[in-house]
């Protein structure tokens, strides 16, 4: 067994109805006036309603920025990083998907820093102290709550990354009825992103360890059983919880065991042309697994025991039959598969390829060495 460090969160609530009692949270924090960071639609949904109210008979001092978007952009955090440090919010609380969560990370370290983003890019490079950070996910996709990074696109429509253990929430809490009623297009595409971290978990290169590994069989084995279940009935609140759950367990797999060029080749596409994390993930999964058959058969072949406990044939077969089974899984839950019904041309895929080049962070995770020529013959046989 190699040597290696496994990073996680400090506190872990998993407790259906918990938003509700988030002043609590705030309260072990010793924080007294929390700075929520959340989306205009959640807020118009009213999934923060039962968290507000507690918040509200607790007499909590509070304040909410509700103006996160997908991608969200430098712009949108220094605009929120304002507002908390006017408020004199003595914690952070990021209420949604990982757009918020990811705010809100970088929001609890440039409040008390003062510091640009620019100085933060990077792995290992933020430094300084932060505010108590409390982050609660609203889907069940991007482990974004229990896991030291935080992706921002750019003024030039880069996807960058803040990666340190700075980040690392004080407290996630998983509350498995904010997410029910949750569409069946965002069920879809945030539950296959959080098997995208699972198995590149699995198969990442560098720092691939017992835990992670045991982490992300555990995250797929909830995630595969509950999939289908949780986007055919929005309100089985047990599939919910599971898939809330394995996000949460593939989160923290690939916080200590990085993601590789499934990601690399999706940010781009969510940068461009704003497609969805999950569903750009989706779009280019099958193929880069394909392309790293060889270097990964046998971690592929394991991975397929797992989501079909009891599955016969050889290492190369069962590996064969993963492919088959993330190829069939976006039609199977109704999602997009083809790059051109979104907006993708042929005249796009160049500069596509060109943008995932830049993810070397993640790149060099990636059991099969990535190419630009490579990058753009995926993208071409999905387009």
């Amino acid at each position: 067994m190699n040597d290696f460090e496994f990073i996680s969160v400090k506190s872990l609530s998993v407790r259906r109805g918990g938003a509700k009692e988030l002043q609590s949270y705030v309260r072990q924090l010793g924080g007294s006036r929390p700075f929520i960071i959340t989306d205009a639609g959640l807020l118009a949904a009213g999934v923060l309603k039962d968290a507000l109210a507690g918040l509200s008979e607790a007499q909590a001092d509070y304040q909410m920025f509700h103006d996160v978007v997908a991608d969200p952009t430098e712009a949108v955090v220094y605009e929120a990083t304002r507002q908390a440090a006017a408020f004199n919010a003595d914690c952070i609380i990021g209420f949604g998907g990982g757009s918020s969560m990811d705010v809100a990370k970088l929001v609890a370290l440039l409040v008390p820093t003062k510091r640009r983003l620019e100085e933060f890019y990077g792995v290992n490079v933020a430094t300084g102290q932060r505010l108590p950070l409390i982050l609660v996910p609203t889907t069940a996709g991007t482990g974004s709550e229990v896991t030291p990074i935080s992706i921002i696109t750019t003024e030039s429509d880069e996807k960058k990354g803040v990666v340190s253990p700075l980040l690392m929430p004080d407290v996630a809490l998983l509350d498995a009825e904010l997410t029910l009623g949750l569409p069946k297009h965002i069920t879809a595409a945030t539950g296959i992103d959080a098997m995208v971290h699972a198995i590149e978990a699995y198969t990442s290169r560098l720092r691939k360890n017992v835990l992670s590994d045991s982490l992300a069989r555990q995250a797929l084995s909830l995630l595969a059983g509950s999939i289908h279940a949780a986007c055919e009935n929005g309100k089985d609140t047990q599939a919910r919880e599971n898939m809330l759950l394995g996000a949460c367990l593939a989160g923290m797999a690939f916080a200590n065991s990085p993601v590789a060029a499934v990601h690399a080749l999706a940010y781009p596409l969510g940068a461009i042309f704003h497609i969805p994390h999950g569903l750009a993930n989706s779009l280019v999964l099958a193929p880069v697994l394909r392309f790293n058959l060889h270097h990964a058969a046998s971690e592929y072949a394991e991975i397929y025991n797992v989501i079909r406990p009891g599955a016969a044939g050889s290492t190369q077969e069962r590996a064969e039959q993963l492919i088959q089974y993330v190829e069939a899984l976006p039609m199977q839950v109704g999602l997009p598969t083809r790059l051109s019904a979104l907006g993708v041309s042929q005249d796009d895929l160049q500069t596509l390829a060109a943008d995932a080049m830049k993810q070397q962070r993640l790149l060099v995770n990636n059991p099969r060495e990535m190419t630009q020529d490579f990058a753009l013959e995926i993208y071409q046989s999905v387009l």
